[in-house]
């Protein structure tokens, strides 16, 4: 797997799902496998475009679940061929949505996974209907856990400052 952290980076076809990722819990690795499985099925390399530190971190000064080291090297465990690393910043931030397309066009993805709620570009002025404009878009939905409730990093910060790591850990 080869990791990215220019905006330049090129390929010639690509299957991508975008997201923070910052917990690599279960519902992030079912993306990830979902990412991995269509790119197979297109005959193209899987992508991951991620940020570092997650906006949630950066915005909201959120307790980083997993460090980027390990985050990187549980994604290469889920079989991804690249990892595309913005810095998210305030440079980062000032981007329009228009300048995230061409960044995204210049790895041609034939096929890209997001949340449903995914939002980019300065004041989160873009989402999945403009990704839409430009390209073949799933959107996915929450994976849930065996009591029904959704997993995110969200619930499993909460769990952890609850100290309910017993409830957390499985998500993970």
């Amino acid at each position: 797997m080869q990791v990215h952290h220019s905006h330049n980076f090129k390929l010639e076809g690509s299957a991508m799902a975008i997201g923070a990722f910052d917990g690599i819990h279960k519902g992030h690795q079912e993306v990830i496998r979902c990412t991995v499985e269509r790119a197979a099925k297109l005959s193209v390399p899987s992508v991951i475009y991620t940020f570092s530190p997650s906006p949630r971190v950066y915005f909201q000064q959120a307790r980083i679940l997993l460090p980027y080291e390990e985050k990187i090297e549980k994604i290469r465990e889920l079989g991804v061929d690249y990892v595309v690393v913005a810095k998210f910043n305030r440079e980062y931030l000032n981007r329009s949505a228009f300048s995230f397309i061409c960044e995204l066009k210049n790895m041609n993805p034939r096929h890209i996974i997001v949340g449903e709620d995914f939002k980019f570009g300065y004041k989160r002025a873009g989402d999945v209907n403009m990704l839409r404009d430009y390209f073949k878009v799933e959107t996915i939905r929450p994976v849930c856990c065996a009591d029904g409730e959704r997993i995110s990093s969200t619930r499993i910060r909460q769990l952890i400052s609850e100290g309910k790591m017993e409830q957390a850990i499985p998500l993970l």
